[in-house]
């Protein structure tokens, strides 16, 4: 199956992309933008884009990818004003973070709807896995922090869209099927736990 972009799409994608990643970057730095001889500011940037970036862009292509999959227009739109809201709150430690959303149009039932929706949160639990794996083989230096960070940042991901309530994924998956809600619930929990007792490694979680 071809995947279609837009340029408007690809615009939004990539304003995104950079936004969350300075959020995230500026939260990791204790909401101080500031350049050392150590370049400890741009490594943060290199964190957030490569596990959170990577996280969120994914995750919206799980959603894009179904959902076109079953003849539907399919195309991801930022929302500027929670783009900028990231900014912001990152100046004060901790992150609100709504960049946008992939928008859907087409006769969807609610078991294609619960499967297009599903797709974002098992999009981060395989990102997870990934990152925990390569944790595992390199645990120490800069790539050990950006694998346990990867880690730790998809496993929240996935649970924190599993919540169902408001537009977030997991109320269209439990409307969809309650078994495979809970059963995804019960993993990524099972996985964030799990990794509180791997030898990854320690960024303060």
């Amino acid at each position: 199956m071809h995947i279609k972009f837009s340029k408007v799409e690809i615009r939004d994608l990539s304003k995104a992309w950079v936004a969350i990643s300075i959020a995230f970057a500026i939260a990791l730095a204790g909401g101080i933008i500031y350049i050392t001889p150590d370049f400890s500011f741009l490594q943060n940037i290199i964190f957030a884009a490569v596990t959170v970036g990577v996280g969120f862009l994914l995750h919206e292509l799980g959603h894009k990818v179904v959902a076109q999959r079953y003849g539907c227009f399919a195309e991801f739109r930022a929302d500027n004003t929670m783009l900028l809201v990231s900014i912001v709150t990152s100046f004060f430690g901790f992150i609100f973070a709504a960049p946008g959303a992939v928008m859907i149009a087409g006769r969807v039932s609610i078991e294609r709807n619960g499967k297009i929706s599903i797709a974002g949160p098992l999009v981060n639990i395989i990102l997870a896995l990934l990152f925990m794996t390569l944790g595992l083989v390199i645990n120490d230096g800069f790539l050990g922090g950006l694998f346990a960070f990867g880690f730790f940042i998809n496993t929240w991901l996935a649970i924190f869209n599993l919540i169902p309530i408001w537009i977030l994924d997991g109320k269209k998956v439990l409307a969809w099927n309650k078994w495979v809600y809970g059963i995804t619930v019960a993993f990524a929990v099972a996985l964030l736990i799990l990794g509180q007792y791997l030898p990854l490694q320690s960024l303060g979680f």
